[in-house]
């Protein structure tokens, strides 16, 4: 006899409220694994977002696009908030279970590093924290290998009769992006005229979106950082904040910020 479908067997919540598993007695671990393992849910969604994003730029469906674009932008939006709770924890509410954490650290998240290479910030040298993990260094290793949607979006530009060097749209897609200035340029003609390349000039403000807020939640991460543990170093072996510092000027499309410059 088939089950009755309810709100929890439909959720799965007897298996997702069983996974976190504090190794301390300090209530505030659990509040530390929740606000991870919920942003690990919303990493998730945005690469099944982004996904679905790329097969629509490489077909040439900007709009339809958009809304995939707009939902990731939002779902960053509600991950940057989530630094906010917690901050709620002090520095001696950390250090009263952070011993336990050994040496994990959110810098080995496969799923932040899939983002980061659908958006285009390419760098292989990740791939080396999940030889334990095949499955999620094949998804990885699929996305380092796939071009980016900044890739597919100066594709997409190149379609639309915009002068697009070969050597930029041949380019090693396993390599992080070098600022082309011919890229600008043609991104240039598309904002100063956006009535005729409509949708390319909607799509490229989605994508500052998407950029706008990953330097905002870079910028909320490290000034959370900075809040519970200061200048020590991370787990994992990390810098800690210093080497979050260094990460805030990262720019996944970084000629639709350079050309506005010259607008």
């Amino acid at each position: 006899m088939t089950e009755t479908m309810t709100y929890a067997r439909y959720l799965a919540l007897d298996e997702l409220l069983a996974c976190q598993h504090p190794r301390s007695d300090c209530d505030d671990e659990m509040l530390f694994i929740v606000i991870h393992q919920t942003k690990e849910l919303w990493l998730k969604q945005m690469i099944r977002e982004l996904r679905l994003a790329l097969s629509q730029v490489r077909a040439d469906q900007l709009v339809p696009a958009y809304k995939a674009l707009a939902r990731v932008s939002c779902i960053q939006a509600v991950m940057t908030l989530s630094w906010d709770v917690l901050a709620t924890m002090t520095p001696s509410d950390y250090s009263r279970f952070r011993d336990v954490l050994g040496p994990s650290s959110g810098f080995q998240s496969d799923q932040f590093r899939t983002v980061e290479y659908m958006l285009g910030l390419k760098d292989g040298r990740f791939l080396s924290y999940q030889d334990d993990r095949p499955e999620a260094r094949a998804a990885m290793e699929q996305a380092l290998a796939a071009p980016s949607l900044w890739d597919e979006a100066i594709a997409a530009a190149a379609r639309a009769g915009l002068p697009i060097p070969a050597e930029v749209l041949n380019r090693d897609v396993t390599q992080p992006h070098a600022p082309s200035p011919a890229v600008e340029a043609a991104f240039l003609t598309v904002y100063r005229e956006p009535e005729r390349y409509w949708e390319l000039y909607q799509l490229a403000e989605k994508l500052v979106d998407l950029d706008d807020a990953m330097a905002t939640w870079r910028h909320k991460h490290v000034l959370t950082v900075e809040r519970v543990i200061g200048g020590k170093r991370g787990t994992g072996g990390t810098a800690g904040a210093s080497y979050l510092h260094s990460t805030l000027a990262k720019r996944a499309f970084p000629e639709l910020w350079s050309l506005r410059t010259s607008l």
